[in-house]
C-alpha cells in the first residue's frame, strides 16, 4: 500500500464506541460509509480544550479522516456535520443496541454503504415517535443480509416458494423448512406472512412483529456464538425489544 493510499479524508462516518487510551487520548471505532468499520487513535481527545472533545459524539453524523497502514489508524480530522436529533430515553438504548450489533457482527474495513444509509435512517426513526420495534427489525435483517447471514426469504429448503398461509421453522445453515401447524403458541413456527413482512420491512400485525422478533433474535444469537449483547438484555428487561 502506498503512502497516498493510506490516508483517507472527508469520510461520512458515525462514532460507534470509544475507550480511553493512555493519559489523554481515545481509541475510537468509526462506522464509515465508504470504508466500513475503522479503529483509530484520537490523540489528545480527552484533554479539556481538545477540538475533538465536543465532536466525537455517538449518533451524530461526522466527517472524519485518518491515516496509517495498520489495523489501528491515526485519526487526523473529525468534524460534526449536524442535522440530526439525538435519540432520547428508550430510543437511546435502542441506538446503543444498533452500535453493539455493528461492533460484533461487522469485520473491520468491510464497507457496506446500504447498511450505513439504513443505520442513519434508523437513527432518524428512533428520534421520532414511530414504533421502535419495527425500526429494529428492519435494521437487524438488513445487517444479517449484508453480513451474509440472512436465510432466503423467497424459497424454503426444498426450493419451493414461501407461501404466506403456511408455517415454517428456521433451520440453521439450511433455511426455512415447511412445517405442519402444531400446538398454539409454538414460538419456533414462523408464518410465511411474517417472512414476507421481513422481506418488505413491514409488519402489519402484532403476530408478525412477535414472530419477526423471535426469528431475528434466534438468528443473531446463532451467529454471535453465544456472545451476550448487554444493551439487548437491558431492553428485554424493559420489555422494549
Amino acid at each position: 500500500m502506498s503512502a497516498v493510499a493510506s490516508r483517507v479524508d472527508l469520510q461520512a462516518a458515525f462514532l460507534l464506541h470509544s475507550i480511553p487510551y493512555k493519559e489523554t487520548s481515545l481509541i475510537v471505532e468509526l462506522f464509515s460509509r465508504e470504508h466500513g468499520r475503522i479503529a483509530a487513535v484520537a490523540k489528545g481527545a480527552r484533554r479539556p480544550h481538545s477540538a475533538l472533545r465536543g465532536v466525537l459524539l455517538q449518533f451524530q453524523p461526522l466527517s472524519a479522516g485518518w491515516t496509517g497502514r495498520n489495523e489501528l489508524r491515526l485519526l487526523t480530522a473529525a468534524a460534526w456535520v449536524g442535522g440530526m436529533p439525538s435519540p432520547q430515553g428508550d430510543a437511546l438504548l435502542c441506538a446503543f443496541y444498533l452500535n453493539e450489533l455493528l461492533m460484533k457482527l461487522l469485520p473491520r474495513e468491510d464497507p457496506h454503504p446500504a447498511l450505513y444509509d439504513a443505520y442513519q435512517q434508523a437513527l432518524f426513526e428512533l428520534s421520532g415517535a414511530g414504533p421502535h420495534d419495527e425500526t429494529l427489525r428492519r435494521f437487524e435483517w438488513l445487517l444479517l443480509r449484508e453480513a451474509g447471514y440472512a436465510p432466503d426469504l423467497a424459497r424454503d429448503i426444498e426450493a419451493r416458494p414461501i407461501q404466506p398461509g403456511r408455517q415454517y421453522r428456521w433451520e440453521p445453515a439450511a433455511g426455512f423448512a415447511a412445517a405442519e401447524p402444531s400446538a398454539e403458541g409454538d414460538p419456533g413456527l414462523i408464518s410465511g406472512e411474517t417472512l414476507a413482512g421481513l422481506a418488505a420491512g413491514s409488519f402489519p400485525s402484532s403476530r408478525t412483529r412477535s414472530q419477526a422478533k423471535y426469528l431475528t433474535r434466534a438468528i443473531l444469537a446463532h451467529h454471535l456464538d453465544g456472545a451476550a449483547l448487554s444493551t439487548r438484555q437491558i431492553l428485554i428487561d424493559l420489555h422494549k425489544l
